[in-house]
């Protein structure tokens, strides 16, 4: 399982985050999280191959003091084991617009309704291949 932590970045509103990656062959989930700290977090990005009883489903999420609001799932799974993906990742006060690997644009609620992030965590089965912010 790999793992990439930015912390004191200045993720703003209206800048995109590009994030390359590919996901591992045997790959189960990976998350992304953009948030202030590794208990508030306000984009939780799960792409979900075979977790929790999630198949192949993209789940978003935002954790506000350590605790989990509802989960919002997205159908639409353009990943693949061993594939490079691309995503852009933007936002602003009310939500946050996610461009996954196949055009496809996915939106979800900036809960925290922030315009500034400092802090962006990979995890999972993937290996980061290029993080650009501009």
């Amino acid at each position: 399982m790999s793992k990439l932590e930015l912390k004191n970045m200045s993720f703003k509103a209206g800048l995109d985050l590009k994030i390359t990656g590919v996901p591992n062959g045997d790959a189960n989930t990976f998350v992304i999280n953009i948030g202030h700290s590794d208990d508030n977090i306000a984009l939780h990005f799960n792409p979900r191959f075979d977790h929790e009883g999630d198949h192949r489903t993209i789940v978003c999420n935002s954790l506000h003091n350590g605790s989990w609001s509802s989960e919002e799932r997205e159908g639409n799974f353009p990943f693949q084991h061993g594939e490079e993906f691309k995503i852009t990742i933007s936002f602003d006060n009310d939500s946050f617009r996610i461009k996954l690997p196949d055009g496809h644009v996915m939106h979800f609620p900036n809960r925290f309704g922030d315009d500034k992030y400092k802090h962006i965590h990979v995890q999972g089965d993937v290996r980061i291949k290029g993080f650009k912010m501009k």
